[in-house]
């Protein structure tokens, strides 16, 4: 792939720049933790175990592990409801959906390299 000179004044190289691309691919690393971004960008306010039914193959202690992450980074909240049982509900921050572009982008560079590896074979 040929990139243009437009291109490579618009990415920023330096060691800054690469220490903020470390920094986002460490944080979002993984299996789960933009499937949990994700989710909670198209459903809103989520509870614990209606997380874990849309997310299809998580297992609770990975759920709740990837959750603790996210909150610590402070992409998402946590609120623990004043109710007979506890209840617990998970929502994004203003600083988590700041990353809707990002995930945005990321689903439709999916959806389009699916279509590329299918119609190729």
């Amino acid at each position: 792939m040929e990139v243009n000179k437009q291109q490579l004044v618009s990415i920023e190289c330096g060691k800054d720049g690469l220490l903020a691309i470390k920094d986002t691919m460490v944080l979002l690393s993984g299996k789960w933790k933009i499937q949990i971004i994700g989710c909670l960008m198209m459903y809103g306010t989520m509870r614990f175990m209606d997380m874990r039914r849309h997310i299809e193959g998580i297992a609770a202690k990975m759920l709740s592990k990837e959750l603790q992450e996210l909150e610590q980074n402070k992409l998402i909240r946590r609120n623990v409801m004043n109710t007979r049982p506890v209840t617990v509900e998970y929502e994004l921050t203003e600083h988590g959906a700041s990353l809707l572009n990002v995930i945005s982008e990321i689903r439709e560079w999916g959806v389009a390299h699916r279509q590329y590896l299918f119609h190729k074979i």
